[in-house]
């Protein structure tokens, strides 16, 4: 269902985010995302003066390498847009992220190596997508077509998939893991007599 009509309003800023994941013939995998941010008007700037309506404010793109065991390989970021020149001096800090694990504490130890005045905000902001889109990636295994309804969602014996408990769907204790991965299934508590 798409959003409902909006109010009388003026376009002034767009930013958009697209990530892919790729199974590498060497066995790797590689997530790249890019961001890219624009203007809906002219304007002026510092650095870089006149800037027409479309033309990036910030064009930025990370690529991640990693193997099975989530373990970061290598890095390349790239900075083409950016409003100040110094932001192009930022893209080789983010070779730090080699050796670091996708998974939990992620965005912490990414923040700690690359946040602030050490990285910059939106390639680090593109750090997220990427770990998710690590996920989605890694979880498609490495012949997907052959998957199927009843072996897309599994578990590696008793250890619990990472993704239970992390949203509404996955609850342990709803349907979907009820129906699904019913190993992991919790009944929910009854629930409490209410007083009258």
């Amino acid at each position: 269902m798409p959003l409902s009509a909006p109010a009388s309003r003026r376009h002034f800023h767009t930013r958009a985010i697209e990530a892919q994941g790729f199974r590498r013939d060497d066995g790797l995998w590689d997530v790249e995302a890019h961001i890219r941010d624009t203007k809906a008007y002219d304007y002026e700037e510092f650095y870089r003066g006149k800037m027409p309506a479309g033309r990036p404010v910030h064009a930025m793109s990370i690529r991640l390498t990693f193997g099975d065991d989530m373990i970061v390989k290598e890095v390349e970021a790239v900075t083409d847009a950016a409003p100040y020149s110094p932001c192009q001096d930022v893209a080789p800090r983010f070779q730090q992220l080699v050796g670091l694990r996708i998974g939990g504490g992620w965005r912490m130890q990414t923040r700690q190596r690359l946040g602030g005045t050490k990285g910059c905000t939106h390639m680090v902001e593109l750090l997220d997508v990427i770990a998710t889109v690590a996920f989605q990636t890694i979880t498609s295994g490495h012949e997907p077509e052959k998957r199927s309804a009843t072996n897309m969602w599994h578990s590696e014996g008793d250890k619990p998939p990472y993704y239970l408990d992390g949203c509404h769907s996955w609850n342990r204790s709803g349907e979907v893991v009820r129906a699904q991965l019913p190993q992991f299934y919790i009944a929910p508590a009854p629930a409490e007599p209410k007083d009258d």
